[in-house]
């Protein structure tokens, strides 16, 4: 295998029209990459880690996509600023891979999924051919909103080379509360009563009930009336993710918190339940093996008990939810002929990403 680190988008143009030997692998920070068969060929993003232009009167922000997040969020912070975004592994995390993987963390709560934060993209397809999309673009050149369509592709449809950003003034002030033991479903009601506007919500349980976290954010003054509002809820350091393991992304209704912590007792998972959005992650502690699975090779971290995640995954669809864990996608959803369908649009020969994803 040959692992090539282009310095420039334009290089990464001339590997693609030449083919660049074969199969062909993206890869960034590596945080968020789902195992899969080998390729011929990896193209680092490492040396595509520029600020393109910046503009802070517009809230506006274009990035290469090698740029790490902790770096970009260091260069916005100078200007007050910062990319409301906060998955796993800021360090390693790039902004390509960020998007690629539609990564997030509880700050979705207040301020959306990257789909709701990225306005522009320029990508090179398979073919060596560069598209922009959203941005000073009117229309993007395929027909397709690019910027939404990137957001979990995984690598399978094109390289992500900037992307385009609005982004929102650090908060003045920063409290976080914390309910030992508490009931997210009815915690999220209370809040909801007494109007209180969390930027993030997060329950954390390991099979021992939940202790739920909630982030006030804005200006000192809003911050103290919002916590008078909840006396007795005590004032802790925001969490941090789970360390190590295989990260599960899984989702149910938000009423449905008991139900997510029953599916997952037999996996002896960390949760982290957005109970505002019926989102969360499910961090299993050791390896499964996947090696006799149909899709072929499994790399990377594995999970213990397949069959205690499939069982899992039957709990979550029997009540409308859905699990999404590393190199196994679930079943195939309804839109799976569309999705094949742009797949062939923007890579015909199918050389990028292959068995990645679940086109």
């Amino acid at each position: 295998m040959a692992r090539l680190t282009p310095g420039s988008v334009g290089e990464v143009e001339a590997l693609l029209a030449q083919g660049a030997g074969g199969s062909v692998l993206f890869v960034g920070g590596g945080t968020a990459m789902p195992p899969g068969p080998a390729v011929e060929t990896e193209i680092s993003t490492a040396g595509l880690d520029r600020v393109v232009e910046y503009a802070p009167a517009d809230q506006v922000v274009t990035v290469e996509c090698g740029v790490t997040l902790a770096r970009l969020q260091r260069e916005l912070a100078k200007n007050g600023q910062r990319l409301a975004l906060d998955p796993p592994h800021p360090e390693k995390a790039t902004v390509g891979g960020i998007v690629a993987a539609n990564s997030f963390g509880p700050l979705r709560t207040r301020y959306g999924s990257v789909r709701d934060l990225i306005i522009g993209i320029s990508v090179v397809r398979a073919d060596g051919t560069r598209a922009k999309g959203g941005g000073k673009v009117v229309k993007t050149v395929a027909g397709f909103d690019l910027p939404k369509l990137m957001c979990g592709s995984y690598g399978t449809l094109a390289f992500i080379a900037t992307a385009t950003f609005r982004v929102h003034p650090l908060p003045e002030r920063t409290l976080t509360l914390r309910a030992r033991g508490g009931d997210p479903v009815e915690l999220v009601r209370r809040v909801r009563s007494l109007q209180v506007e969390p930027a993030a919500m997060v329950a954390l349980g390991e099979g021992t009930g939940w202790d739920v976290y909630l982030r006030l954010e804005g200006f000192a003054s809003g911050v103290r009336a919002q916590r008078a509002k909840l006396p007795d809820l005590e004032e802790v350091e925001w969490p941090g993710p789970a360390e190590g393991g295989v990260r599960i992304r899984f989702g149910a209704l938000p009423t449905h918190a008991a139900q997510v912590a029953k599916a997952f007792g037999p996996l002896r998972a960390r949760l982290e339940w957005l109970p505002m959005l019926g989102l969360g992650f499910a961090t299993c502690p050791a390896p499964i093996d996947r090696s006799n699975s149909p899709r072929g090779e499994f790399a990377g971290e594995q999970i213990d008990s397949p069959r205690a995640l499939e069982s899992a995954r039957r709990e979550l669809t029997a009540i409308g939810g859905w699990l999404s864990a590393p190199g196994d996608w679930g079943p195939p959803p309804p839109s799976i002929a569309l999705q094949r369908a742009v797949k062939k649009q923007f890579d015909p020969r199918g050389v990028l990403a292959p068995g990645r994803f679940i086109v």
